[in-house]
């Protein structure tokens, strides 16, 4: 998705500001938001020819650069020969805020690492307040393609970017071509929580994937579970369908958007996990995220977001009532985690599986109801987990009359899904329809972060030669460092961290050890302020 306005310097300095102002404009649906960043485009636009009157004519500047992980636009991008600007522009700020620091830093980093035509490029963020006193800045070269943050205010922007071009360019490299660059693939790998705000907000899978092929797969999965929702709702019966996928496919993210597709259809539908901290984390990120996209109290976001819950107090809640449940539609990430019943007796004093207690409480539903099982693979199954041959043995005793939607995979408990297995031998006498959609079989996670995930196994597992091979073969970039000293470590990543990228420790719930170190594992954290919180908060993970 290119920018909404390229040119080179010599013809924007000919353009009206209305002219520039109206390519900006495009899209832009709210009245009263219009009239605001009308303004504030007119002011940077001025400020903009001012400045690049005293710039080379064959430069080339972006306007509104779109970067889809963070649903933004960059205000201003400057393509001079080998280097890109990246150019934040705060209209009538006295001061180089930490927030706008961090936001054009985000955006430099992201060009970096998921834009494919900045790679191996110098990109250098520019903070530009322009009532803010003249600030010093200081040319060096990081080691990072993504160089020091620069400062400039409303009447020394073109010496800044003068000063920089000389200390930074290297003659020697190809000039970059910008309408390559304006139409350059952009490959992102956002966070699930990212990929959460994105869908909810109204953007679309495609957006937010690392690749085409991996946007397709979660499109095909999600229209075949929608299909097969819309065909149970006309035949009046109950279906379960079974997701399955290689590991790093989106499973949840799949569950995410199909949950957001049946809102946009005016359904009902819930997600469920038993990954505690998740729901804690994901329900705070998007109600945060809604309340600041509709300018509506946090409070009352809050409540909106009833979509995603723990899929341990959904079952307390039901199996104490005979309540008919209000969502006709479930999904539950990692479903081969479910308690078995010796679990869910010792831990709730409950004499069912919470397979057998779901389609219970579904069972009450009157007509329709579907059930969407997420089910992961090259996951340890842990003491009281079920794993996914309760859920085939659930169907087969107790819930036959319920139709069987599931991937060719699952049926045949392929090296794919770590030879899960719904059933050893099928029963003759259940309705098992197969859809290879059902499979999500293109990985969206980085290459390389797999391979990091490996190398740390690798290395708590006393595997040094193997580690060594990885680190050598795959993860030659990756800055990996091991030290023995806490505090070191923690000035390491303090110092390293820009932008709104995250930085934390990570220890055992068993390090006790720990403790005169600062580090209490037994203490209790809010964990969606320690993933949320901005690094300034003492409650962040990054503090």
């Amino acid at each position: 998705m290119p920018g909404k306005y390229l040119n080179n310097v010599a013809d924007f300095l000919k353009a009206n500001n209305e002219t520039v102002i109206g390519h900006l404009a495009i899209g832009v649906t709210n009245h009263q938001l219009l009239m605001q960043q009308r303004t504030s485009w007119n002011h940077q636009v001025t400020f903009l020819k001012e400045a690049f009157q005293y710039l080379p004519r064959d430069w080339n500047l972006i306007l509104e650069y779109p970067i889809p992980r963070r649903s933004k636009r960059i205000d201003a991008i400057l393509l001079a020969n080998d280097l890109i600007f990246v150019i934040e522009f705060k209209d009538r700020e006295t001061k180089y805020t930490p927030d706008a620091i961090s936001q054009v830093e985000d955006y430099s980093l992201d060009l970096r690492d998921f834009h494919k035509q900045s790679a191996s490029m110098s990109i250098i963020p520019v903070v530009w307040a322009s009532e803010a006193k003249e600030k010093s800045n200081h040319f060096f070269d990081n080691g990072d393609f993504v160089k020091p943050t620069l400062f400039s205010n409303g009447q020394n922007l073109h010496l800044t970017l003068k000063s920089a071009y000389e200390f930074y360019t290297n003659r020697t490299n190809i000039k970059i071509n910008p309408s390559i660059w304006n139409n350059s693939e952009y490959l992102p790998t956002p966070t699930i929580i990212e990929a959460a705000q994105h869908l909810f907000s109204g953007q679309n899978v495609r957006e937010i994937s690392r690749s085409h092929a991996g946007s397709e797969n979660l499109t095909d999965t999600t229209n075949a579970i929608l299909n097969a929702i819309k065909e149970a709702q006309e035949r009046d019966e109950k279906i379960i369908c079974f997701i399955t996928g290689v590991p790093g496919a989106g499973k949840t993210l799949a569950g995410l958007n199909i949950v957001h597709n049946i809102e946009n259809h005016s359904g009902k539908g819930v997600f469920l996990s038993g990954n505690g901290p998740l729901v804690k984390v994901l329900t705070e990120a998007l109600a945060r995220d809604n309340s600041k996209r509709t300018q509506i109290p946090l409070a009352q976001s809050r409540r909106e977001i009833a979509f995603v819950q723990n899929v341990h107090q959904f079952l307390d809640f039901y199996h104490n009532n005979d309540q008919t449940p209000q969502d006709k539609i479930i999904l539950f990430d990692e479903a081969q985690r479910a308690w078995n019943a010796e679990h869910s007796k010792r831990k709730f004093d409950r004499d069912f599986s919470e397979a057998e207690m779901l389609f219970n409480i579904m069972n009450r539903n009157e007509g329709w109801a579907v059930i969407v099982a997420l089910i992961g693979s090259g996951q340890e199954i842990n003491t009281g987990e079920a794993g996914l041959t309760e859920w085939g043995k659930t169907i087969n005793d107790k819930f036959s009359n319920w139709r069987i939607y599931t991937s060719p995979e699952l049926k045949e408990g392929t090296s794919n899904i770590a030879n899960y297995k719904l059933f050893e031998t099928v029963p003759p006498n259940l309705s098992i329809t197969e859809l290879p959609e059902l499979h999500l079989k293109v990985s969206i996670r980085s290459y390389k972060a797999e391979k990091l995930s490996e190398w740390v196994v690798t290395l708590l597992e006393d595997e040094p030669i193997k580690a060594k091979e990885l680190l050598q073969n795959h993860l030659k970039d990756y800055p990996i460092f091991l030290t023995r000293n806490l505090e070191t470590a923690r000035k390491f990543l303090r110092d390293k961290n820009r932008g709104y990228r995250r930085t934390g420790l990570v220890a055992s719930s068993g390090s006790r050890r720990l403790k005169p170190l600062g580090l209490d594992v037994t203490a209790k954290i809010d964990v969606a302020n320690w993933f949320l919180n901005p690094k300034e908060d003492v409650r962040s993970s990054c503090f």
